[in-house]
């Protein structure tokens, strides 16, 4: 069973929503939301389509009969909404289709609110709920919304539970009990047979979880472990679940951990919808979940991971140190520290760092503190140098402001040096090799000037990519200084642009908002991620990398975080660091500039033909 992939949108609801009703709609990205609470505790009674390529929300109806905590199916092309709440629960049953006001048009047995809804085949069932004054036990089917036949009792009655179809056969997992708490319990409801038993545990009590099916898997995603609105913390986990032995298998994290949300699968993937963050308040986030391979196996350490399988470092310039994470997001490694010792003078404005040499060494520039270092893996021990601590200059063993500092395969060191308008290539014996461009002159007039290059990366034909701060170009260009292509980008500040693709090639824009994009030799943009507004607005990124996952992943450095995104939904798909909180704490970050992949056997996956 493949781990899952997920992932919070760029954009959100107009406004927060918990406990509402969502379905799929026409199409192959359009959901339909109904009811909910608000967040004022209100009952709402709008219908809305919400596109999920753009999270266009259009109001198209109206509930008869407000409602939040009510079970809801899409049954042949119409919307079922089955009882719900508003000071009390209620048995009426409304029905719409997408773009109409809704009916009241039935009646369940009795009151019910709290319960869900799943659909097999053209039969709805109505699973767990409450009345008012107690749980109610009874699985409910129907076909058309008005005639209903009890199918069989939980085992355990239960509120709030979530609840997916598989093989014929309803999956209940957790809920609330009568005394309010959350239960641990698996149940599984039998249709054909008419029977229900308890079949598993789940590895924490949980209420208010949804659960999909996603190609042929069923997932469980949050919740409430704890019990009562003002202990309300929801969990993050997801986890798949291994019908023919009944055990939950760690599978991911959300990105917002949420309870009381709503969800619906379109395709391959799952969309939760709102839902309620610590303390029961209601969130305008929306979320994405799919099974990806690529990020890992569920059952296993770091499932879930942008870079699975890999490790992580990071330049964390505004914290002076370099970290290394695992794929559980667990730092491993801290430079400088006491097994790791700076070095004379200190560690200082980290503004990059690479492993080199399959993973013995990293190569690190400090922008401020004039120099690069070449540091052993995990000793920290400093096996090269190269400039004058906290002294500018362009004179032989000089830099000024330098970047982007890559051991190539040979051994030579490339630099780009901004304020001295060059790109150099340095020898062990730092002694400069080649220069390209003209100290004192920060224009771009190839082949004899630059406009300030901030970035020199390798590529595999032996070039360097360079792009330049002045005029918003990049180019490519040989070691010796002579220039294979240009192009001028429509960006404020292009920063450390990569080629990642036969003509593809992709650059982060240093700007608030910032913008990640992918162009070709052509200029033309293949590719732009630049939300105004929102979780996915970028504050001055400087570096973009595309993982082995398949994602985007960038050091979004005035926000003080590291993010993964999905370019096919635009969804941060992961994040360390707390965006726009500064610290060193485990889990902060401080304006982090520059990150590196290592992979199993020392493979540097982004920069795999340098030294």
């Amino acid at each position: 069973m493949a781990a899952i992939e997920a992932g919070e949108l760029p954009w959100q609801l107009a406004a927060p929503i918990s406990r509402e009703v969502v379905v799929d709609g026409t199409g192959t990205s359009t959901l339909i939301i109904a009811g909910g609470l608000d967040d004022a505790g209100n009952s709402a009674s709008g219908i809305y389509t919400l596109g999920t390529s753009n999270g266009r929300l259009n109001l198209v109806g109206s509930l008869a009969v407000a409602a939040h905590d009510a079970a809801g199916v899409n049954l042949g092309r119409q919307v079922l909404v089955f009882g719900g709440g508003t000071v009390a629960p209620s048995s009426t049953v409304q029905r719409f289709v997408e773009g109409a006001q809704a009916l009241a048009s039935g009646a369940l047995p009795a009151a019910r609110a709290d319960a869900t809804g799943v659909t097999i085949g053209a039969t709805a069932f109505v699973i767990g709920g409450y009345d008012g004054l107690a749980l109610d036990a009874e699985v409910l089917s129907t076909t058309d919304g008005l005639h209903f036949s009890p199918v069989a009792a939980l085992p355990v009655p239960v509120r709030y539970p979530a609840a997916a179809a598989l093989d014929g056969k309803i999956y209940v997992f957790g809920g609330q009990n009568s005394q309010g708490r959350p239960v641990p319990t698996v149940q599984v409801v039998d249709p054909v047979s008419r029977t229900a038993s308890v079949v598993g545990e789940l590895p924490q009590a949980v209420a208010g979880a949804v659960a999909m099916d996603l190609g042929g898997t069923i997932y469980l995603a949050g919740g409430e472990p704890a019990a009562g609105p003002s202990s309300l913390r929801p969990t993050a986990d997801i986890y798949a679940y291994d019908a023919p032995r009944h055990r939950l298998l760690r599978a991911g994290s959300l990105p917002v951990p949420v309870s009381n949300a709503a969800v619906a699968v379109l395709g391959r993937k799952a969309w939760i919808v709102g839902g309620e963050l610590a303390g029961g308040t209601p969130t305008a986030a929306v979320q994405v979940l799919e099974p990806n391979p690529k990020f890992g196996a569920a059952g296993s350490p770091g499932a879930g991971s942008a870079f699975f399988g890999e490790q992580l470092l990071i330049a964390d310039r505004g914290n002076n140190r370099l970290l290394l994470l695992n794929d559980a997001d667990q730092v491993s490694w801290t430079y400088p520290s006491p097994k790791a010792p700076a070095p004379p003078g200190g560690f200082y404005f980290p503004d990059d760092a690479f492993f080199a040499r399959h993973g013995t060494a990293i190569i690190s520039n400090q922008e401020q503190n004039e120099t690069i270092l070449e540091l052993a893996y995990p000793s920290g021990h400093v096996l090269w140098s190269y400039g004058h601590r906290r002294a500018p200059g362009s004179g032989p063993g000089y830099l000024d402001n330098p970047d982007d500092a890559y051991l190539l395969k040979n051994g030579d060191i490339t630099v780009a040096d901004p304020k001295n308008c060059r790109a150099l290539v340095v020898s062990p014996q730092k002694q400069v090799l080649s220069q390209i461009g003209t100290v004192g002159v920060c224009v771009h007039n190839p082949p004899t000037e630059l406009g300030s290059p901030n970035g020199d990366t390798p590529l595999a034909d032996g070039d360097l990519l360079i792009s330049e701060i002045n005029g918003s170009w990049v180019d490519e260009y040989t070691p010796q200084g002579r220039l294979v292509w240009d192009v001028q980008l429509p960006i404020g500040y292009p920063s450390d642009a990569q080629q990642i693709g036969p003509d593809a090639y992709l650059v982060a824009d240093y700007e608030d908002p910032g913008a990640v994009i992918v162009f070709n030799r052509q200029d033309k943009i293949l590719y732009r991620y630049q939300p105004a507004s929102g979780p996915g607005m970028l504050n001055r990124p400087s570096l973009a990398e595309l993982l082995p996952s398949g994602v985007l992943m960038l050091n979004d450095d005035y926000n003080d975080r590291m993010v993964a995104i999905d370019p096919s939904t635009g969804a941060l798909v992961w994040q360390y660091g707390v965006s726009g909180e500064a610290g060193a704490a485990p889990g902060l970050l401080n304006t982090p500039d520059g990150f590196d992949l290592l992979g199993p056997g020392g493979l540097t996956p982004t920069h795999a033909t340098t030294g």
